[in-house]
């Protein structure tokens, strides 16, 4: 097992009711093991790259309306 650590930053976090809904949309992921989100859309995740991914993880918060935010 092999643990994956990286906080992102996120669009769509406006709110505590935010962060509660994104946490109900990475509820019962395969593999993942953490996710820490605060209201300035910062996530940090923990998963066991054997059994997920980074594209994986981001699929399901996308499906739920939170996109990665690219820094420049």
């Amino acid at each position: 097992m092999a643990t994956q650590t990286e906080t992102i930053q996120v669009s769509g976090i406006r709110c505590e009711r935010c962060v509660m809904r994104l946490a109900h949309a990475l509820e019962g992921h395969e593999g993942l093991e953490g996710a820490n989100a605060n209201l300035m859309g910062q996530v940090t995740l923990a998963w066991d790259d054997e059994r997920t991914d980074r594209d994986a993880i981001l699929a399901a918060m996308t499906k739920a309306g939170f996109r990665e935010t690219v820094s420049v």
